[in-house]
């Protein structure tokens, strides 16, 4: 039974339409259709099996459209998500410059990028980036291929398994497409900087019972360097290219003194790191029968991308020539030396610190290789109303080659010192090539990860109530997943004056049942059911369940709820991870260190247990008759997750053990009197977050002034976000990024025949600096676009982003320039535009 009211259609408008105007287009289609009676298909829709008339789901989903990205002028996956205000934390992506490794992220509700599952086509996506990773690297996904993205703002582990304890991102490609197109975009900073642009071409022709898409796009990133914007806080690291020796440095007169400046590497390090992406798709259907569908998607993707830091920061421990030494295994204090005060530590040792200037900046770079080809046969049933049925493989492959230019290896710097100190100690810049090059290497490092997904299922509809039919979707699903890391084995063996890493290589499977049901239990209320399990082969098994209702209380309005348990099993890195450092952001309550950043040693654990989490959703969906065209939408939200596999908070440890807790220094391995040289991490499952929130959506379409208007209202109020103890609840700082109580976006169109003209603004409200205490400002930025239709073939499009040049907000202890790039813009005002030609 298909019922079409005038609510059914406000919800597909609520619904679509939340961020972007230009969907309008789709739904007032899809509500003409309904209007005229006419057939409406069965669709799939994100965060549900069951095939279903229209998008009545308890769950509340946003979805983003081809037409909005390009009136945004978004150019790649990660920045069109992060800009919605259901993200939050710092999810990497182009603006981060250390330790990303070129790879971008979502962030749903700032709980994690490996807590949000992402979906190509419905169907699992293959982890991507350097090797052994716990999330999808979006910049394998490009935005060329993509018809819309919807994102479900719900728990989904009843559906779709771990990972989905967040939401959902489910990225649908361009498909049933007839014709040739060719898309020409491009864009730069008014700084005469950042240029970006993308070429693609998509081809598509029908078949007598079939249709075959395909597809290229190349696009290029170039990158701008932190020191050129004038907002820019100049760095302050303790290691100088003239070098210190316990400390003190060389004045121009040869005296040993307190070193009184530090670094500034800003001028070294990019704010929008370069890429270069070359990638290859395709699409096909094709029906073989009557009741035999075949459908395929393929998509490769290579990324060439690099980021540049300050030279490597070189940090010696010298040991000091005793009596009997051999000078060559030592270095010897002179008499200016001692007069100084330089002398050895209890450990006969002295520090020596040198940021290796002379050698060079240090260049990441990356190239990966993403492939992921997945083929169904899709088929129907004869039974009661008819049902479907399918089965369905998958395949994903990352690898990755990585390099660090300008790296140095510690064990041949120390002899080098060693056999020479005088060559070291002046000062000067040394211009001594040989001696450089006898300190400097290029690391190399490999890795990867791999994915097989074997799914079959069957849906349709069971019996019929008074109120309509019973509607169900049942299968099952084997998955293996697999990845592997090898560092340069200078860094595995601990010669190199980066953190040591040691390598990772692990796999495991799971196969999985799952269920659901949709009952009508009246013309007004409708509740789904969804219910799976899992066996995996490292830690065991795992239940999940979904209740979902729908309450139609009068033609205009819509009651919904949704209560869900999820799980996150523990990825590859986490279980077999080998050790490996990173350099924090830390205060170090002793005093001992002399820069902020200390090393921590990161360790996994093999015995992890998943994370368990549940989710509760409820809200109102508004249409009201009074005024045609509006659609209003209010959730409530809230995530618990508990078992959270994390990292205890590094600062409470040091602050703690200070404070004289034997426990935390235990736990934190950290020495005597402060001794941070053996600072460890484990990942353990103690972890918890517990976030609740509103969401807000305003949608109207109607005309005025002779003119088409379309306005969208998005605002996320975040009401508390708490993790491991600590309430991060409207806080920033660079290590956790940013969880405003209030973002808000908000556009307008307008238009008529041929052209439109499009305003945006986005807003991210006041926050504490977790790192001072002080208010982090409000931002406020305002785009603007405009698109023209020539002809049918022609179509051209422009706009300006952060038009008013807003500056980013400073946060004390910013990631990057006195500021965190991943939640404001540090680009500054950008240009762009468009051509679309097709035939």
């Amino acid at each position: 039974m298909i019922r079409t009211t005038k609510l059914a259609s406000a919800i597909k408008l609520g619904l679509i339409a939340s961020v972007s105007t230009s969907s309008f287009v789709m739904v007032n289609s899809a509500v003409a259709a309904e209007d005229n009676n006419a057939a409406v298909e069965r669709i799939a829709v994100t965060g549900s099996r069951i095939q279903r008339q229209d998008m009545e789901t308890a769950s509340p989903v946003t979805v983003i459209d081809a037409a909005t990205i390009k009136a945004e002028g978004f150019t790649s996956v990660d920045q069109m998500l992060q800009v919605q205000t259901s993200m939050a934390g710092a999810a990497v992506g182009s603006s981060t410059n250390n330790g990303a490794d070129g790879v971008a992220q979502v962030d749903l509700r700032g709980m994690g990028s490996q807590r949000t599952l992402v979906l190509l086509n419905g169907r699992r996506m293959v982890n991507s980036g350097s090797g052994a990773d716990s999330a999808v690297d979006l910049n394998s996904i490009p935005v060329a291929m993509i018809a819309r993205v919807e994102i479900l703002k719900d728990g989904a582990s009843a559906v779709y398994g771990s990972d989905a304890i967040a939401g959902v991102v489910n990225i649908i490609t361009k498909k049933d497409f007839e014709g040739f197109q060719i898309d020409v975009t491009g864009g730069m900073t008014d700084k005469s900087d950042g240029e970006n642009g993308e070429i693609s071409a998509l081809y598509g022709f029908n078949t007598e019972k079939g249709n075959y898409t395909i597809g290229a796009a190349y696009s290029e990133r170039r990158g701008v360097i932190q020191s050129d914007r004038d907002f820019t806080d100049p760095g302050n690291s303790s290691f100088i290219p003239k070098g210190s020796l316990g400390g003190l440095i060389k004045d121009e007169n040869g005296n040993w003194i307190a070193r009184d400046s530090g670094y500034d590497y800003t001028q070294d390090s990019y704010y929008q790191t370069p890429s270069k992406r070359y990638s290859l798709f395709a699409n096909m259907t094709q029906e073989l029968s009557s009741a035999l569908v075949f459908t395929g998607d393929i998509l490769y993707t290579k990324r060439k991308s690099n980021q540049q830091m300050a030279a490597q920061p070189a940090d010696i421990m010298l040991d000091v020539c005793q009596a009997g030494d051999d000078p060559v295994t030592c270095m010897e204090l002179d008499q200016d030396m001692i007069d100084a005060g330089i002398k050895a530590d209890d450990k006969g040792q002295v520090n020596y610190r040198k940021r290796m200037n002379d050698v060079g900046p240090r260049i990441n770079k990356q190239d990966t290789d993403t492939l992921r080809v997945s083929a169904a046969l899709e088929g129907s049933l004869d039974i009661n109303n008819g049902m479907n049925w399918d089965l369905s493989y998958a395949y994903g492959k990352n690898k990755a080659d990585t390099s660090v230019e300008n790296s140095i290896n510690a064990k041949l710097m120390t002899n080098a010192i060693y056999a020479d100190q005088d060559a070291w100690f002046t000062g000067k810049p040394m211009t001594d090539q040989a001696l450089l090059d006898s300190v400097a290497y290029t690391e190399q490092a490999d890795g990867g990860n791999e994915q097989h997904v074997l799914s079959a299922g069957i849906n349709g509809e069971l019996f019929d109530l008074d109120a309509g039919a019973v509607a169900f979707a049942v299968g099952a699903e084997y998955r293996y997943e697999s990845g592997y890391y090898n560092p340069d084995p200078i860094v595995v063996a601990g010669d190199s004056t980066a953190a040591q890493q040691d390598p990772t290589d692990g796999n495991y499977n799971v196969i999985s049942v799952f269920q659901e049901v949709s009952v009508p239990f009246s013309d007004k209320l409708t509740g789904e059911f969804a219910l799976r399990f899992d066996d995996y082969s490292t830690f065991g098994n795992a239940s999940t369940w979904k209740i979902g209702l729908t309450y139609e209380a009068t033609d205009d309005l819509m009651l919904r709820a949704v209560a869900a348990t999820g799980f996150r099993a523990p990825s590859v890195s986490e279980l077999y991870g080998g050790n490996s450092g990173s350099f924090d952001y830390l205060t170090d309550p002793w005093k001992n260190e002399q820069d902020p950043q200390i090393l921590v040693i990161r360790t996994s654990d093999e015995d992890l247990k998943p994370e368990e989490s549940e989710s509760y959703t409820a809200g109102l969906v508004y249409s009201p008759s009074y005024v045609d065209g509006m659609s209003l939408t209010l959730d409530y939200w809230r995530f618990k997750v508990k078992n959270a596999i994390a990292r205890m908070d590094t600062q409470a440890g040091l602050d703690n053990c200070f404070a004289g807790d034997v426990s935390a220094c235990e736990a934190f391995n950290i020495g005597p009197n402060g001794d941070l040289s053996k600072l460890t991490n484990s990942l353990t499952n103690v972890g918890y977050q517990d976030t609740s929130g509103i969401d807000f959506n305003l949608a109207y379409r109607f005309e005025a002034l002779s003119l088409d208007w379309t306005v969208s209202n998005d605002t996320t109020y975040l009401l508390n976000f708490e993790q491991d103890g600590l309430d991060y609840t409207n806080t920033i700082d660079g290590n956790f990024g940013a969880y405003a109580k209030v973002r808000n976006n908000f556009s307008i169109k307008a238009g008529q025949g041929d052209w439109n003209v499009m305003y945006f603004n986005r807003y991210i409200g006041e926050m504490d600096d977790l790192g001072e205490g002080t208010k982090v400002d409000a931002v406020l930025y305002h785009n603007i676009s405009a698109s023209y239709f020539f002809n049918d073939s022609w179509m051209m499009s422009a706009g300006v982003k952060n038009l008013t040049d807003e500056l980013p907000s400073r946060v004390s202890n910013g990631s990057d320039g006195g500021t965190v790039p991943e939640v404001y813009d540090t680009v500054g005002r950008q240009y762009f535009a468009g051509v679309t030609f097709k035939f």
